[in-house]
Formats: C-alpha cells, structure tokens, sequence
C-alpha cells in the first residue's frame, strides 16, 4: 500500500501540480495580512513528525492568537496528542476521496498553509487549495505552487530544516531538543501495570531495544542476530532488562532475536501489546534506548533518555537522535551508495545492491557489536 501511495504521488501528483502551477499566484505579491488561521500539514512518517514540533511551537510562539491546526493521518496523529502548540488535528485518509472532501471544504480557508512534507505532492496540491500564503521547500514541481519557496537544506539536521519554513515567514527560532510527547492517565496507568506484572520495578536498569524499520527501508535495519548478541552482553554487563518494542507486524523480529539469546528470560517482548501513547510513557521508565534509525528513536529522544540510533543508509547529520549527549553510530562510509535514503528527494530505496549477494545491508553490517558496546558503555 505505502509503494502503490507513492507511485502514483509520484506520477499524477507530478501532472497535476505541472497543471496547477499554471494558475498558481506565485508571482503576486501576496499582502502582509494578520494570520487567524494557520495549517500545518505533515502527513505521514512518525519520525518525521516528532521532528516537526519545535517549528510548531515557533507558530504558536509567534501567533499566540491565531488558529493552528495540523493536517495528520491516523499514522501519526497520536504524535499530536495534548501538544499546546495545535488547536485540532485534522484528519485525511490517504485516499482520492478523503483529500478531494478536505479541499473542496476548505479551499482558501486558511491565511497561511506550512507544508512541511519534504517531497509529497499531494501536501502541495492540498496546501495550494487551502491557503491563502503557503510556504514550501524549493525542489520539485510542487515548488511551483507555493509563494515562499525554502530551499531544503540536507547538510543539516531535520528539525532546523523543518524550522526554516517559519524562519522564511521572519521568525528567528532554534531548539536544542525535542518536545516531549503527551501520554493519557490511562497509558499511565496501562504501563505501570503492565511493568509489574512482568516483576520490572523503578530501580531497574531497563534498556528499550527497536530492531525494526518503516517498512518503506527495511535496510535500515542492523542484523539481527547482533542485536541478540548485543542484548546478552548488556544483560550480563549490567544486570539490564531489555524491552523490545515494535509495530505487530515486527512481533516474529523480536522473537527471533530472544530465540538466538541465553538471557531471554531478562527481556520482554512489547510488539503489538502496546499503543503509540503508551510507547510515549514507557520511553521515560527506561534508562537507554539502542535501535535502527526510525520513529522510536526519534521518541526515545523527545522523551529525554539516552538514545543511541544506528545509521547505514541515512545520515546521522540528518535525522539522528536530537538532542545533547545522542549518539548516531554511522559507518556507511564502506558504502558507494550511501547514503541511499534522501527522503527529501524522494528515495527511500531497499539496499541499492542484490539481497543474494554479500553487499546487501553492507553499511549496516559495517558496525559490529563492539561498535555498539563502546558507545553503550559511554552512555550508562
């Protein structure tokens, strides 16, 4: 479904922005007006949008009375939850009917439209619909519907690339950190018990372990047997209790990696038991977060734990884990292709060499266990 979605953004999305920048007013001068309402649209990877909120914090900082609504998906809504800086979360479905019902119920209703997806078209052609002003990066056909264009700068991490956006509306704003992610009484309460019935208590050493990926870039992922072979060293090193976590689909993941453990007894297996939220709460209850570049890095981050994210495809010096004392372990130097993933332009690739062959995966399995366990050590 993801693949199908992106081929035909791609491929008819491209034609129709071709076709509305003919009537694109990006040429107007467009009046300084007071901003009453403002959208945000970030449409899809959880990662992606955890990142997104300190430049949504700048809108509100900046517009205190406006209001800001986001455009979400059931994706990644529960990123959004209680956040101060939105006043609601409007959803799509990603489907022709769902964004045709969206526009056609809100053409030019908003002052100003943030697209803040790096490569979508579909963001764009929504966003060139719904606002009055619409702020967009550079690249692509879809550039040509916005009125103030951002060049989408890839030397620098995501979040000041996501702050540029605002910057290019003459806000002066920086953020040493994410925003930690809000969480319901009841995920409270679901965790707390969940942690007891499994005998974890508050004076444990307890590591969160992600050794999956999106499934758009499963080469992401590092080997897993290394993770079980990670796992049994931190458990014998510091008496740890590992706690895997993942979407359902990444529930066999996991239980591959305990079958190839000694200390499986010491790990508890999360996948699919759990919710985002709760994920949220249960981030703060652990002490480290070791996993592949993906959404539940990105929460460990925001949450504020120790996170240590592992990089092949992508760069850590784009989307590692924010924050002071964060560590992105990269050794995709061995690599011609990497980085292979540059969301901003489009490519999020398999391994760009044969699944049979030796290569695939070669910048993920450039970093070995070793490798980790340095890190590890210098962050317990």
């Amino acid at each position: 479904m993801v693949f199908l979605i992106k081929f035909i953004d791609r491929h008819v999305g491209n034609l129709v922005c071709n076709i509305l920048s003919l009537f694109s007013r990006r040429n107007a001068e467009i009046k300084k007006i007071e901003y009453k309402k403002i959208l945000a649209v970030q449409l899809w990877g959880i990662g992606e949008t955890v990142l997104v909120l300190p430049a949504l914090e700048a809108l509100r900082k900046n517009f205190p009375n406006a209001e800001i609504n986001i455009l979400a998906t059931a994706r990644n809504k529960d990123v959004f939850f209680g956040n101060k800086s939105i006043d609601k979360v409007c959803l799509i479905k990603p489907n022709p009917f769902s964004v045709l019902n969206f526009i056609f119920k809100n053409i030019k209703k908003y002052d100003l439209v943030v697209d803040m997806e790096e490569y979508l078209n579909i963001s764009a052609i929504i966003s060139f619909f719904a606002g009055k002003r619409v702020v967009g990066y550079s690249h692509g056909s879809r550039a040509r519907l916005y009125n103030d264009k951002v060049r989408y700068n890839d030397k620098q991490h995501a979040v000041q690339t996501f702050l540029d956006l605002i910057r290019a509306l003459g806000i002066a704003h920086d953020a040493s950190k994410l925003h930690k992610l809000n969480f319901s009484k009841n995920d409270k309460t679901f965790i707390d018990k969940f942690l007891k019935n499994n005998k974890i208590q508050s004076n444990d050493f307890v590591i969160c372990v992600a050794p999956g990926a999106a499934e758009s870039a499963k080469a992401r992922m590092w080997p897993y047997e290394r993770y079980a072979e990670l796992c049994d060293e931190i458990i014998e090193r510091h008496n740890a209790k590992i706690i895997f976590t993942g979407i359902p689909e990444e529930g066999y993941l996991i239980k591959s990696i305990q079958a190839k453990m000694e200390n499986k007894g010491k790990t508890i297996n999360t996948a699919g038991h759990i919710n985002l939220n709760q994920l949220f709460y249960l981030m703060i209850k652990c002490k480290l977060f070791v996993g592949n570049d993906s959404g539940a890095m990105h929460i460990a981050a925001a949450q504020g734990i120790k996170t240590l994210g592992l990089f092949g495809p992508n760069l850590p010096a784009r989307f590692g884990p924010y924050g002071k004392g964060n560590i992105g372990l990269y050794k995709g130097y061995n690599c011609e292709f990497s980085p292979c993933i540059n969301v901003h332009k489009g490519e999020v690739p398999d391994c760009l060499y044969p699944k049979n062959s030796n290569d695939y995966q070669k910048c993920m399995k450039n970093i070995s266990v070793d490798d980790v366990l340095k890190e590890v050590e210098k962050m317990v």
